[in-house]
This record gives C-alpha cells, structure tokens and sequence, in this order.
C-alpha cells in the first residue's frame, strides 16, 4: 500500500501550520547539508518507496496556482505511460522543462536505474536537465533530486525568455545510490550563461558550494560525454 503524504503529514515533518508557509521553510532546508539530510531520514523514516513523487497530490490539493500561473501536475500514471511510450533510447541525459516537483523526472530515472542490477547501478551513469519557473515547486524539486542521489541541474527561471534566478547543480559526490546528493549553486559567470542560454540574471548571485571536488569517476563519465557530443558533430 503506497503511503500518502497528506498535507497533515508533510506539514508536520517540515515543522509548519500553513500551506503558504511550506516552500520557503523547505527551501531553508534542502539548502543546509545537515538539516536537509536529517530530512530525508524523517520522510524515509514514513516511506522507502522512492519510485514515485511523494509531493504530487499535496501539491495540487494545496500549492498549485491554478489562478495566475495555470499549474497543475501530472498524474502517477500519465507519467508512467509518457516514459514507457517515449523510453530512454539508451540515452544517458534527460531534458525536462516546466518540471514542477518531479513527478515525470521521477519516472524517467526509475526506468533508467531498473536498466541495472543493484550492484552495477552508479548515479554517474545518468545526468538529469531540468528547468522550472515556480518558486514554490523548486524547493520540492531539489529535494526530490538530491533525496534519490541523482546528478542534475535545475535552472529556476523562464525557459522562454532565459531569465534565470539561479542555476542549481545536484552531485552525488560518492556516486553511490545509497548516498543523498549535495547541493550546489553556479556562479553567475559566463561559462554558466553560456551553457545555460541565461540571458538575463533576476536574483543576486549566491556562495552555495557542497561538492568541493568532481569524484575521479565522474571524469571518466564526463570525457564518455564529451566523445560522444564529439562524434555526433563529425557526423553532421
């Protein structure tokens, strides 16, 4: 029987009264190491199934702005069937805008670890691209990310326009599926406008560094990468 994280539920573990008050208390949180892995252990603590979005239905019955921004969530099953029907391809990257708090990422990441026996199954394997303009969904998105041990990146911002708060890069610094991720936040330098396509930064530049160093096995996964983008070029 799958667990329901009802508002009741959620609200309690993130140590608030009110729905409003939620997003900016957890965006406290999954920015501190320490309270965000202590976190973690509380929801898992109700629930080890992390084949699915545990935010999804608390979401819409109490945090979608239906109103102003017309957000609304895909369903468990809609999920499912868009990932089955589309599949992998043997593709190593995923790409995901209007990502809301995870729900299509969650299923696509499932297929891709099932691919393998526990044993073999590293996180380096698989780079998740997601871009969402909610301030409120972000927080449950990077927790959703970083509670699964995922390596991906979140850009908060218009994926229109390309005017960005902040660029968010989630590491599993062990490349271990047993491990949460760190999170970081890119400088607003170049490179990173560059890479992103961010024309226009909307927020100040913020000094959030977890990952001090890029595993030695990620380099290898990193220069896989880069022959490949390579190869596709000569192709062209």
């Amino acid at each position: 029987m799958t667990t329901k994280f009802t508002a009741d539920v959620v609200h309690k573990l993130l140590g608030v009264r009110e729905a409003q008050q939620a997003p900016s208390a957890l965006m406290k949180i999954v920015m501190d190491q320490q309270k965000r892995n202590e976190l973690f252990k509380q929801f898992l603590d109700v629930s080890t199934d992390v084949s699915h979005d545990w935010f999804s239905e608390y979401f819409m019955s109490v945090q979608a702005d239906r109103k102003d921004k017309k957000q609304d969530f895909t369903p468990e099953s809609i999920s499912k069937l868009v990932n089955m029907l589309i599949g992998s391809n043997d593709s190593s990257e995923y790409y995901e805008v209007a990502a809301g708090t995870g729900s299509m990422m969650i299923q696509r990441w499932q297929q891709d670890r099932l691919k393998h026996k526990p044993w073999d199954y590293r996180p380096s394997m698989y780079f998740y691209h997601l871009e969402e303009l909610g301030d409120s969904t972000l927080p449950f998105l990077i927790f959703n990310c970083a509670i699964r041990g995922m390596n991906a990146t979140i850009v908060h911002g218009d994926s229109l326009t390309r005017a960005a708060r902040q660029v968010y890069f989630i590491q599993n610094d062990e490349d271990d599926y047993l491990h949460f991720s760190t999170v970081n936040v890119m400088p607003h330098s170049k490179d990173v406008e560059q890479e992103f396509d961010i024309r226009q930064w909307l927020e100040p530049e913020q000094n959030h560094i977890e990952s001090t160093e890029i595993p030695a096995r990620y380099n290898e996964a990193i220069q896989k990468l880069a022959a490949g983008k390579e190869d596709k070029i000569e192709e062209k």
